[in-house]
């Protein structure tokens, strides 16, 4: 599937219209998802992406772009007058060709796999045109992110009212009234890292390696954070979340399993674990499973918390379509001394030399070491003189 310049045809010659591409023309399978996060995991550089995703978010946006699809096509609007939403913009900056077909039948009228054709705003499947969209340009994009900016201090009144209602209800959080189950994951007066894949988690992961590997922190996962660590090379200790984003691969890499359930006790993510035969516990709580995380770590007695990916502005709540940030906000009050960002981490602390430079640094000064004593009759013999003491007290043993 790839874009190219159109040649020119002629009217004659109708399949190889079909055919030709132009800019604004994408080829692919149709790959149909309502989750987007569950698509990218099954899609492809050849396939066409069929979404339901109002308000693309910057998450969801770089997990297409990473797949290498070429066409995506959204039957809700990818961008609205609520808060300034990236996802958009990161597509077609990328190359994407974003078609909105809102409210287009395509989940009904396409199956998975159906080839497709892009056109521009037109998307054609193997029975003809199936529906007709906008084409969202990067110029028309930018237009709406510079209103959707001037309008943001709505969405901040909106966003605080919101936090403020629901503070009352999750105070309990501030309390440390969290009832959690006995874990054989040790916190005590250890560091802990917290991954979320949220924004640029895999370039910070990159970044605190050194960390990682001298101080040795508790590796928590929440939901797809597991598969983060699994993809930077590190196993998590514990896993903890709704299990709806985590993969079957990282539930079952041996990591300690703590399903996040609603304050009721309902725990959706229960089932999964129990159909896979995964022992877990469960933890009833108010809030996000990245705060119910941190909120373990501190009560477990954590001397350090290092999150990774986590969601501190507003933008990044709005595009998890958040209405409020009570639980965030409380329980950054709660643990707020011992909570560390790691692009901080990152800078605070300093790259050491790796052992690959230290190796060869070794190498380097024993090469020169043979050469000095290859080159130095003195040394020679000196060496011959000490090898001899050697053997002679061997021998004597």
């Amino acid at each position: 599937m790839e874009a190219k310049t159109t040649t020119g045809t002629s009217a004659a010659a109708p399949r190889r219209r079909f055919l030709s591409r132009s800019p604004l023309e994408v080829h692919g399978k149709a790959r149909l998802g309502r989750r987007t996060k569950d698509l990218v995991k099954r899609l492809g550089p050849e396939d066409v992406a069929i979404i339901d995703h109002r308000d693309l978010d910057r998450m969801a946006a770089e997990d297409l772009v990473e797949c290498g699809v070429r066409g995506v096509v959204n039957v809700a609007p990818s961008t609205s007058t609520r808060y300034p939403n990236p996802g958009p913009l990161i597509l077609v900056r990328a190359g994407v060709l974003l078609v909105d077909a809102v409210g287009a039948p395509l989940f009904e009228d396409l199956g998975d796999g159906d080839m497709v054709i892009l056109r521009e705003g037109t998307v054609l499947g193997p029975e003809g045109v199936v529906a007709e969209g906008m084409v969202r340009t990067l110029e028309e994009l930018t237009a709406v992110q510079e209103h959707q900016q001037e309008r943001i201090g709505d969405a901040i009144q909106d966003f605080a009212e919101n936090t403020l209602v629901h503070i009352r209800e999750e105070g309990g959080v501030l309390a440390g009234r969290l009832k959690i189950p006995d874990l054989r994951t040790d916190f005590r007066d250890r560091h802990a890292l917290i991954v979320v894949r949220g924004t640029d988690y895999r370039r910070d992961l990159r970044a605190i390696r050194p960390y990682v590997r001298d101080l040795r922190p508790v590796l928590v996962g929440v939901d797809g954070g597991g598969d983060a660590l699994l993809e930077a090379g590190l196993k998590p200790n514990l896993i903890i979340g709704d299990m709806d984003s985590a993969s079957d691969k990282v539930l079952g890499c041996g990591a300690e399993l703590v399903v996040h359930a609603y304050r009721d006790g309902a725990a959706p993510g229960r089932e999964r674990l129990e159909r896979l035969g995964l022992d877990h516990k469960v933890l009833p709580a108010p809030g996000t499973s990245q705060d119910v995380a941190m909120l373990l770590a501190h009560e477990r007695g954590a001397r350090l918390i290092v999150s990774v990916g986590s969601h501190f502005n507003l933008i990044e709540f709005l595009d998890k379509d958040r209405a409020g940030m009570s639980s965030t906000f409380l329980t950054r009050l709660r643990v707020g001394e011992i909570l560390v960002d790691t692009k901080g981490v990152s800078r605070l602390y300093p790259r050491g030399p790796s052992r690959r430079l230290m190796g060869l640094i070794l190498l380097a000064a024993f090469v020169t070491f043979v050469i000095v004593v290859l080159s130095s009759p003195p040394m020679e013999r000196l060496i011959e003189l000490i090898w001899l003491k050697l053997q002679v007290l061997f021998d004597g043993a």
